[in-house]
């Protein structure tokens, strides 16, 4: 049947309408699917590098959590904490009032306990890889998860400096919480083993550890020197090692040492270096978990990955899919993300997650790596090396 000119126009009209109809019905939806998740790290102040590591995860587990669901979409805001606890408090009150549904992200315990502490009394969860005092998970928090801790941290430095049979450890640590913590506890494992110690604590705000590496070299004479800070802490440590030139065997740190950012920066400082690490670098993966987040890293990133990027990536993922099911339930308003977190259990990028009843991941134990010309080379445990230790191995 042949249609006039008025009966087209007509009929586009029709079209037109019944096309505003279902954009009218499908906008509400998309927006309503539309998750909001806030990301409170340090982007500035003392803590900005590890901050924006873990923050480069948690924008890669989003891209792959909202390209893998066609249900649910994940939105990420971001504020920077500036390193600072007030600041933490400050960032955590703005996401809630900017509609996020939980938090991911922190660094520091000492941040990470007021910001999380923010969190619990709007009802929202909180999840970090960036506080290993056990405070934190001991205070009753009931929205808090976490998925590394310092028993994982300790068993790697213990295990490394046990396989190189050293009878002597100068321990240096910041008198932070968290560092102190894990000092205390790495100093009583070693003694337990017959290692002599002795222990230097020192306040955040220094900056020259001459006299502490000179005590080292004069009186302590370990064979290896522990450091237990943050990444100034080992650049000033480091720095004065390499001008006193202690009679030690190995330098050993733990988190954001063995990095491909702190060999980049301080390509005289690191070779030999030891510090806690999932992932060698350049990474590797073998399996297609690790692949997919290894290829979408690189695609919005264009560079290797580290090991901040995947904890960030695995702490993110886990909260993504437990919000998506609670979403389905119905449950997003009634603590079900919370909920869902506690049901965690499966197989991520730093082994089996599961989370006790105060949101501790117990499974949870590190690698040791080392920086090795320019690289990253996992030496600890033998099961997981992707190389040959150096040992004696220092800077200079």
């Amino acid at each position: 049947m042949k249609t006039t000119k008025k009966q087209g126009s007509k009929r586009i009209g029709l079209l037109a309408m019944m096309a505003l109809a279902v954009c009218a019905q499908t906008l509400p939806a998309a927006q309503a699917d539309e998750l909001i998740v806030g990301v409170e790290v340090p982007l500035t102040g003392t803590l900005a590098r590890v901050g924006t590591g873990m923050q480069e995860g948690i924008t890669v587990a989003a891209d792959v959590f909202n390209k893998g669901s066609g249900k649910h979409k994940i939105k990420l805001i971001t504020v920077d904490d500036e390193s600072a606890p007030a600041k933490a408090i400050a960032a955590v009150e703005k996401l809630a009032s900017d509609g996020a549904i939980a938090i991911t992200g922190g660094y520091g315990s000492n941040n990470i306990a007021p910001a999380s502490d923010a969190a619990n009394k709007l009802g929202l969860v909180y999840v970090t890889s960036g506080g290993v005092d056990d405070s934190l998970v001991a205070s009753g928090r009931k929205n808090f998860f976490r998925i590394n801790n310092t028993a994982g941290y300790q068993k790697a430095m213990m295990g490394l400096l046990s396989d190189m049979g050293v009878k002597s450890v100068s321990i240096v640590y910041s008198t932070k919480e968290a560092t102190a913590g894990l000092a205390k506890d790495l100093q009583k494992s070693l003694s337990d083993k017959g290692v002599v110690v002795v222990s230097h604590a020192f306040d955040p705000a220094i900056t020259d550890f001459k006299p502490i590496i000179n005590k080292i070299k004069l009186q302590d004479k370990s064979e290896a020197i522990a450091m237990v800070g943050y990444e100034n802490d080992y650049v000033g440590i480091l720095r004065a090692a390499r001008v006193l030139k202690p009679n030690v065997k190995a330098m050993v740190g733990v988190w954001s040492l063995a990095t491909p950012k702190m060999a980049a920066d301080f390509p005289d400082l690191m070779p030999n270096v030891y510090g806690t690490a999932v992932l060698p670098f350049p990474a590797q993966f073998d399996t297609a978990d690790g692949k997919l987040f290894s290829d979408t890293y690189r695609r919005l990133y264009k560079k290797e990955p580290d090991y901040l990027g995947q904890f960030g990536y695995v702490q993110s993922l886990l909260l993504f899919e437990a919000i998506a099911r609670a979403a389905d339930k119905g449950t997003l308003k009634k603590n079900g993300v919370a909920e869902e977190m506690r049901k965690t259990d499966r197989e991520t990028l730093i082994g089996v997650v599961r989370f006790s009843s105060n949101g501790d991941n117990l499974n949870f134990s590190h690698r040791m790596g080392q920086h090795q010309n320019g690289k990253v080379v996992i030496v600890w445990p033998k099961e997981s090396a992707t190389g040959k230790i150096n040992f004696p191995g220092v800077p200079w």
